[in-house]
């Protein structure tokens, strides 16, 4: 009886999130085709950040009560499961064609902050020239977006909006964004509590049920993006999402843990590792083809439940 409510709770966030991420998707491909902006900027930026913020809310949080592998462990498992799981999934069953041009840098920056995290952690703890960098990688990453969307939104033909739709598609967007993140804090805090009922520890907690419950509006959003042929939008907010958990979170964590924030020895010999070389698998074929391919994705699902299993063993 304990269990039931918190099941209860867990179930009623899935909804939340599945429904708020169909939502999400309408206003946001609206917002691409009003404004001229292209799909993978606007999934780049406001999808992304939108979607993100369960992964910061629950890491700040983490941090302000100084657990900092909960912290860190949820920001990184969401990227790992982001590119592993979520992208993997898409790929195998919905391989999708790209424009190079628009995920050249941004893909580029991913790599380059996940290096720099781990070069930056070797120490056991994030040094604070190395989160000076990832918050400067963030700043390069926007405004690359919006160099990108002023460019281009200026040669593209813009859709008519119908009286009415700009007031449906605010609602749709904050309703969407709203479900999201209510969503995913009921899956996340009773998730976790389900798992540590059931005798999981904290530390395999953090990086699989908390970081996968996070990422579960990315997954969400991808799903319900393929659903509805909008596959540019789904793989640009993931890339997005990737960038904004590896530079973001854990320099803020950092500055809330005044600048020590401490991180397990398994974190920077494995975590770290890789999520990088999943990353790698995903994006380095993907601007030689311009297109993510079915044995990208097998392959990506492999490498992450391996990934899993040697974080449970």
């Amino acid at each position: 009886m304990d269990l039931l409510i918190p099941a209860l709770l867990f179930v009623f966030g899935l909804i939340c999130i599945v429904k708020g991420g169909d939502w999400f998707v309408d206003a946001a491909a609206w917002i691409a085709e009003v404004s001229g902006v292209p799909k993978v900027i606007v999934g780049a930026t406001v999808v992304s950040i939108a979607t993100t913020l369960p992964e910061i809310i629950v890491s700040l949080i983490a941090a302000a009560e100084g657990k900092a592998d909960m912290a860190a462990g949820n920001a990184i498992g969401s990227v790992t499961a982001n590119t592993g799981l979520i992208l993997g999934i898409t790929s195998l069953f919905a391989p999708m064609e790209l424009r190079r041009r628009h995920y050249l840098v941004k893909a580029l920056l991913m790599l380059g902050s996940l290096a720099t995290l781990w070069i930056g952690s070797r120490s056991g703890a994030l040094s604070n020239k190395g989160s000076v960098l990832l918050v400067l990688i963030f700043a390069i990453f926007m405004m690359d977006n919006i160099r990108t969307a002023k460019s281009v939104s200026e040669r593209r033909i813009r859709k008519t909006s119908e009286p009415g739709e700009k007031r449906s598609a605010t609602i749709g967007f904050l309703l969407g964004t709203a479900g999201i993140a209510v969503g995913a804090k009921l899956l996340v805090d009773n998730g976790s509590h389900l798992a540590t009922a059931l005798g999981v520890p904290e530390r395999i907690v953090s990086v699989t049920c908390i970081a996968a419950g996070t990422a579960l509006p990315e997954l969400v959003t991808a799903i319900t993006a393929l659903t509805k042929k909008q596959g540019a939008l789904s793989a640009g907010n993931i890339i997005g999402a990737n960038l904004i958990d590896s530079t973001l979170i854990l320099p803020l964590c950092n500055l809330l843990s005044g600048g020590s924030l401490r991180l397990s020895h398994q974190f920077v010999a494995l975590d770290l590792p890789a999520v990088l070389l999943i990353n790698a698998v995903a994006v380095l074929p993907m601007l030689l083809h311009s297109r993510f391919m079915r044995w990208q994705g097998g392959l990506l699902l492999a490498l992450y439940g391996g990934y899993i299993l040697l974080v449970a063993a």
